[in-house]
């Protein structure tokens, strides 16, 4: 994961440092593994087209919170993901972006679907 870039996103005043998952090997390993997550450090997980998305946490010893986002940033959902879980997490809205970010991040913010994440991969 250290040789993924990193992108800044914005929820509001809040700022994001997000890596970026592009490829597919990228995306499937996302934050597996991971001990532990920064405050306001997260992953972006970047598809082709806009598509339903389904996430689980097999080998994800971190609880997160999960967004599905459009393409202008708006998100769409979010959802919290326990540890090591193998049930799907799934948005059956099309999204091209997925946000992972430690569990609570986006409830303890007032973050709720319908805001809007700025950055330099969003539209509109």
């Amino acid at each position: 994961m250290k040789n993924l870039p990193r992108m800044v996103l914005h929820a509001g005043e809040h700022q994001i440092d997000a890596y970026v998952a592009r490829g597919a090997q990228e995306r499937a390993l996302g934050l597996m593994h991971r001990q532990s997550l920064a405050e306001n450090e997260g992953m972006l997980f970047v598809n082709g087209e806009p598509q339903p998305q389904s996430f689980w946490m097999k080998d994800t010893p971190l609880a997160l919170s999960i967004a599905f986002v459009r393409d202008d940033g708006t998100i769409v959902e979010l959802a919290e993901m326990d540890p090591q879980s193998t049930e799907p997490c799934s948005c059956e809205t099309p999204v091209r972006f997925v946000l992972e970010m430690k569990r609570g991040w986006f409830g303890e913010r007032g973050i709720e679907p319908g805001d809007r994440l700025s950055g330099p991969v969003f539209v509109g």
